[in-house]
């Protein structure tokens, strides 16, 4: 059985990681923009993270630019305004397309395995997945669900 631990994704610097890295850790999967509506979620990940991340959790953040353009791009540029304006320090990764004939494996895997409300495309920024510990994707959070929300289902999958 595929499970996300059997990806690789591209880090903001341009290397490869392998997800089994992330083995044994409760992972949120985020496609995130720097210049939407739902921006300031980066604020409640940070929080989650700083306060989960010595627990097993990881937040895997994936910017991407597929809604009306709504990232910057050099993503360079990207990290710094995620540092400066929200203190993110869980990773960010290169930017990726979510949809269509270039969208990246590991979100086409996602999608695959917990679709959305009508359909498995994902509509916005900030759409979320929560993955178990041993890679299985438990649950997709729609854009407009706060960080804050998601916590007692993260608690859960930790302890």
């Amino acid at each position: 059985m595929t499970t996300v631990h059997d990806f690789t994704v591209t880090k903001a610097s341009g290397e490869k990681q392998s997800l089994r890295d992330c083995a044994g850790k409760v992972l949120l999967i985020v496609n995130t923009a720097s210049k939407c509506g739902f921006t300031p979620q980066f604020a409640g990940l940070q929080k989650l993270y700083e306060k989960y991340k010595n627990q097993g959790f990881e937040i895997l953040g994936f910017p991407c630019d597929q809604f009306m353009k709504q990232e910057f791009e050099d993503i360079d540029q990207t990290t710094r305004f995620c540092q400066v304006n929200y203190g993110v320090t869980f990773p960010i990764f290169a930017k990726i397309d979510v949809n269509g004939p270039q969208a990246d494996p590991l979100f086409a895997f996602l999608k695959a395995q917990k679709r959305g409300w009508l359909t498995s495309r994902i509509k916005w920024n900030f759409t979320k997945f929560l993955v178990d510990r041993h890679g299985r994707v438990i649950r997709r959070y729609a854009p407009s669900t706060e960080p804050e929300k998601i916590e007692a289902d993260i608690a859960r999958l930790l302890h």
